[in-house]
């Protein structure tokens, strides 16, 4: 287990998924946790089994897409545990399954304001908080960031728009010591998962699967123990990277 001990870490999406599975690792290795999320009561329920584990965890609910929840998100993980050293940036909603031409703008600018421009307010805030002495960021981005994602375009869109943001803001904050890397998840067990298969296609869903090494979903567990290693000092040399982890889909 990587050690965080008396390390402060911030996790968006921390209600279910990645994000919850991810907070309670981050917990286990003994950082103190905000859960971060829409939906209360779910992450209220993450924040009782940290806690109920022996744990230390704060809910604050956000939205990302309005900078100044991601600006309160800060201040409170600080108010309430002194600093700021690890945030996990996972916070995202699904696109519409439909031909470009049929996306429509409004659904184009909800899905760039929650998956990319909701992973800048963060950020904003949490480089202000970390550059006096360090700290790791991991954003979620998606194997759909690296690829073409047909029917997906608005939210393909929003996730290289991630990698982007990840690759250029590790570039200048390196010298700050904060670390920034990204994730790319492929198909993992979580409700968004199954909500983009409902929308999907009939059989893209196995497709995707068939296509991988591996033949099979992930868990999110296995998406969390990337992120914890990339918070932890064990990944101290990783900076601008973008990993998979996505049963070998992009191979």
């Amino acid at each position: 287990m990587s050690d965080l001990q008396g390390k402060v870490a911030i996790v968006t999406g921390g209600a279910a998924g990645i994000g919850r599975a991810t907070a309670r690792l981050f917990a286990q290795a003994g950082a103190r946790v905000v859960v971060a999320d829409r939906a209360e009561a779910a992450a209220q329920a993450v924040v009782a089994e940290i806690e109920q584990a022996g744990g230390e965890a704060l809910f604050q609910r956000v939205d990302v897409s309005r900078e100044e929840d991601c600006a309160a998100m800060v201040e409170a993980a600080v108010a309430r545990f002194g600093r700021l050293d690890i945030a996990f940036n996972n916070a995202g909603i699904p696109g519409r399954v439909a031909r470009t031409e049929d996306q429509g703008l409004a659904h184009w600018h909800r899905i760039i304001d929650v998956n990319l421009t909701g992973v800048f307010h963060c950020m904003v805030h949490e480089l202000r908080a970390m550059k006096a002495h360090g700290g790791a960021i991991v954003n979620t981005a998606s194997v759909a960031g690296v690829r073409g994602a047909p029917y997906s375009s608005a939210y393909a869109a929003s996730k290289h728009g991630v990698i982007g943001l990840t690759r250029s803001a590790a570039r200048e904050y390196g010298r700050y010591g904060i670390r920034i890397n990204a994730i790319c998840p492929g198909v993992v067990k979580t409700a968004m998962a199954d909500e983009l298969a409902a929308a999907s296609l009939p059989g893209s869903s196995d497709a995707l699967l068939a296509a991988s090494i591996l033949r099979r979903p992930g868990e999110p567990e296995e998406a969390a123990e990337l992120v914890l290693w990339l918070c932890s000092d064990k990944a101290s040399f990783v900076a601008g990277a973008n990993y998979m982890v996505d049963g070998g889909l992009t191979a």
